[in-house]
């Protein structure tokens, strides 16, 4: 399951895996396997295949993050799976607007299957939720369930996958078609306006507790750096952790953190933490001033990775980025001078 991301426990870094879902520039990724019969909707998935009658109307969300495409393709879930966030009804401001005066369910830890039942749902999305089998075969007898396409890992489903795979259970994908150009042209567009940071090293890492810990070439937030044009540094890309989204860094040697831009994802409440981190000195990107700072909301952002979440993200992070990248290391950046870095 997924939670904190700086919560150094394995839910507190699932949103790198969940997340592994941006792609390369004009490469979105193939839409999830799917078979339309004469009547039904069939979906393959992790634990085999799931009939659809027709689109769904009644929908549970029980992945941690997928209340996101749901609520970007116009179905407001009945219920949510809560992730990390005081956020109302688990759903975090880059989609609040979207969520209206609707007051799903928040569901917190395990799954209710009662709760579930009571709401009487005409789908279930447990994409990237980390139910078991046994789960799903209970949940089945409520409503059909989507589950990740099985190719990829539990929390590992592109965003744009995901979010075709749900548009086709619920009859919006001509909506999900548009949304994923719309953020393929946001990120293009980018990458047109900054010419001259294509190609630079970009790191993301977090510090927590006294770990320091680096997201690598797996997870969602790396993914985000590439499609803004940057690279990940040799060192990071030669450190790849178990599951493939984050390696913890030894507190003597953060060198492989040393990039053209470092963007540290945290809280405002933890910061004072990452500003007394001694190695941090000796970096190239702090002695330079090219380091950049990501609140809980801003982390969460790019954390989900989600259709939502990204754009926000690009907007936010883009003024930071400039003061961070203009070659003068005398200019402040916003976010670094409030969290003390500087």
């Amino acid at each position: 399951m997924r939670a904190r991301l700086i919560d150094f426990s394995r839910r507190g870094f699932l949103g790198g895996a969940l997340g592994s879902t941006l792609v390369g520039t004009g490469s979105l990724l193939a839409a999830p396997q799917l078979r339309a019969g004469e009547d039904t909707l069939r979906f393959e998935h992790a634990y085999g295949e799931t009939v659809l009658k027709a689109p769904a109307r009644r929908v549970v969300s029980l992945g941690y993050t997928t209340q996101d495409s749901l609520l970007a393709l116009g179905i407001v879930p009945q219920a949510i799976r809560y992730w990390y966030g005081d956020y109302p009804h688990g759903v975090w401001p880059w989609a609040q607007p979207l969520l209206g005066e609707a007051t799903p369910a928040l569901m917190t830890g395990e799954v209710s299957i009662e709760t579930v039942a009571g709401l009487a749902p005409d789908l279930i999305v447990a994409i990237g939720s980390g139910i078991s089998e046994a789960e799903y075969a209970l949940l089945s007898q409520i409503a059909p369930v989507l589950m990740q396409a099985p190719e990829y890992p539990t929390y590992g489903m592109p965003w744009d996958a995901e979010l075709l795979m749900i548009a086709r259970a619920t009859g919006t994908e001509a909506k999900a078609e548009a949304l994923i150009a719309s953020v393929a042209d946001g990120f293009a567009a980018f990458r047109d306006r900054h010419p001259d940071w294509q190609g630079q090293t970009a790191a993301c890492a977090a510090h927590d507790g006294g770990q320091t810990s680096a997201f690598t070439g797996g997870d969602a937030r790396v993914q985000f750096l590439q499609e803004m044009g940057f690279r990940q540094p040799q060192a990071l890309e030669a450190i790849s952790s178990a599951d493939g989204f984050y390696t913890a860094l030894s507190p003597e040697d953060l060198s492989p953190l040393d990039a053209d831009l470092l963007i540290w994802l945290s809280s405002q409440a933890k910061a004072a933490d990452l500003a007394s981190l001694a190695m941090r000195r000796t970096l190239r990107a702090n002695a330079e001033g090219r380091e950049v700072f990501c609140g809980e909301v801003l982390a969460g952002a790019l954390s989900f990775g989600s259709v939502l979440s990204m754009p926000f993200a690009l907007a936010q992070l883009e003024p930071e980025l400039i003061a961070a990248l203009d070659g003068d290391p005398s200019t402040a950046v916003p976010s670094a001078a409030k969290a003390g870095l500087l």
